[in-house]
């Protein structure tokens, strides 16, 4: 075979395997589709890519768990307020700032690395406006932090938003004896 049939016969094999590879790239991009429901009621799309989701909060469980509109409940990563099962100090106060900020708002669910936690619950940094509703938890001390791998891009945020509401004395850290 002639020297020019080799080279494109060859470069007929790189332009289809080129081509492979897109199409398995785009199949794979495919197959966990990140989709983001609009908060407008505007004609328009109510879908758009992107890394967050909004959400409608229609109930709030306790000052780190809440129900948005699909019924889904989601649970606040890197951060665990006081227990109102177990009536833990505080616990009342965390659920009212939580209520005050998000109940009947449309929020912004953002996702770490992990869906869900072993109770089903969507684990999401939460934002309502400009407020990181997580960090603003622990910074005003109704929180403490939790960190639990692989969740932690906020990590850092968290340590000192708590090291400045412990030095502080606010919230749960002036008032709670067990948090010291």
């Amino acid at each position: 075979m002639s020297f020019r049939k080799n080279l494109k016969r060859v470069s007929s094999y790189v332009f289809l395997g080129s081509c492979l590879i897109f199409i398995g790239l785009v199949v794979l991009s495919c197959k966990n589709p990140v989709v983001v429901k609009a908060p407008s009621t505007s004609s328009s799309p109510s879908f758009l890519p992107t890394s967050s989701t909004y959400a409608k909060v229609t109930r709030v469980i306790d000052g780190d768990t809440i129900v948005i509109d699909t019924g889904a409940h989601v649970r606040y990563i890197g951060m665990n307020t006081p227990e109102v099962e177990t009536n833990e100090c505080f616990n009342s106060e965390a659920t009212k700032v939580n209520k005050d900020l998000v109940l009947g708002k449309v929020v912004r669910l953002e996702k770490d690395v992990s869906e869900a936690d072993k109770y089903g619950r969507l684990l999401r940094y939460v934002y309502v406006g400009d407020i990181f509703v997580d960090d603003y938890l622990v910074k005003k001390g109704y929180a403490k932090i939790m960190i639990v791998q692989p969740d932690i891009k906020h990590e850092d945020e968290f340590l000192q938003s708590e090291k400045f509401a412990k030095e502080s004395k606010l919230g749960l850290w002036g008032k709670c004896r067990q948090s010291l």
